[in-house]
């Protein structure tokens, strides 16, 4: 039996599980209040202030570090890497303290698994991290030289989400053609071939389908005008594009349990919501076309695929492409746990972060422009 903590860290929460195998035997979600993390002036600084709830948690539930055969958590921000499961090492700790790469909670929580680990025999893993990049060539152009698009979006509810579509249904991962949603705080859409997610929505930075706080895909030239209008800074401008975009920027609200009450009767509400599942269609046909329409399922998952108005509006305009099967909630401890189960029993690979992440350079620059010229 493999014993396994897991960690997943928000801006305003850790939450924590502890697995023996696959089972799930002790779970709890710590909320820190603003009132505790204001004395910090980066979450990258809360690591103790982290460290000391999970070895609570530990403690009440009579969880003995030195029988872990593994911590994992999400993985953070570094260079470009395919997905799979990594070993948390210095290099990687490095790359995601610099900022180069993004920065989030889940930063820290790979630094929380290296120096819990490193008091214990566990093995310090990631599974899937968000800069997991698969990309084929043609996905990189953007339209101009001087950006280049980028694989950023929910790979680990992404990938664990089409394996277990594969694993529920005796097939093989690497056998199929997916279109994955995923809809959550925010929306990203991306093509599963053979195994890899070759293209996807960087919702993050402007990208797919406008969420419930993130602004999508916007015209370009209207927001060049209103970037250079003088009326809004450097930080409205982003706040726009993630956190104060999308259903919040239209109506105040981001809760789309509560929107979808308020547009029972409220016009506004119901136009907004509509729209949003609208362009999250498009985004589905879109990336059906680049597995030439040759789709084995549909699959939508996150909080808001428990909204079954939602699923069944996405399943009249694309269930047409192919079958829909939907997977609500988040997953992502369970995508975690699982990652790292498979990685101790040898079933997956346990990969060695600094040569891919060196590998994941190489293909990226690959296609920049001007290309590297050619070696005879």
């Amino acid at each position: 039996m493999h014993k396994i903590l897991v960690l997943n860290l928000g801006s305003t929460s850790t939450k924590l599980s502890y697995y023996e195998d696959d089972k799930s035997v002790f779970k709890t979600n710590i909320e820190h209040p603003v009132s505790e993390t204001r004395a910090f002036k980066s979450f990258m600084d809360q690591d103790q202030y982290r460290i000391d709830y999970i070895k609570k948690f530990m403690e009440e539930n009579d969880i003995k570090p030195e029988e872990l055969d593994a911590i994992v958590s999400r993985g953070g921000h570094t260079k470009p890497l395919v997905g799979g499961v990594y070993k948390v090492c210095p290099e990687m700790l490095e790359q995601q303290a610099s900022g180069l790469y993004g920065l989030h909670p889940c930063d820290l929580g790979s630094k929380i698994a290296y120096e819990l680990a490193s008091q214990c025999k566990a093995i310090p893993l990631i599974v899937d991290p968000p800069i997991t990049d698969e990309f084929e060539p043609l996905a990189r152009l953007s339209g101009h030289p001087l950006i280049n698009r980028r694989s950023s979006f929910h790979a680990l509810s992404h990938k664990a989400t089409a394996k277990r579509y594969a694993r529920e249904n005796n097939l093989r991962y690497e056998d199929l053609n997916l279109v994955v949603v995923h809809m959550g705080g925010g929306i990203s859409v991306a093509p599963h071939k053979k195994g890899r997610m070759v293209d996807g929505d960087n919702g993050l930075e402007g990208d797919g389908a406008f969420s419930t706080n993130r602004s999508g895909a916007l015209p370009v030239g209207d927001l060049v005008r209103l970037c250079f209008s003088g009326k809004y800074s450097y930080e409205q401008i982003h706040k726009m594009i993630n956190g104060e975009g999308g259903l919040y920027a239209y109506l105040g609200e981001s809760d789309v349990k509560s929107i979808a009450e308020t547009a029972k009767t409220d016009q506004k509400a119901r136009v907004c919501l509509d729209a949003m599942v609208y362009q999250t269609c498009k985004a589905i046909g879109a990336q059906s076309a680049v597995l030439k329409g040759k789709v084995d399922a549909i699959l939508i998952t996150g909080g808001i695929a428990y909204n079954k108005e939602i699923v069944e509006t996405i399943r009249d305009h694309c269930g047409f492409i192919a079958p829909i099967v939907v997977y609500p909630g988040e997953n992502e401890m369970e995508s975690l746990a699982r990652g790292a189960l498979e990685g101790l029993q040898g079933k997956a690979e346990i990969k060695d972060f600094v040569a891919c992440a060196n590998e994941g350079e190489k293909q990226e620059n690959s296609y920049k422009f001007p290309f590297p010229p050619k070696t005879t």
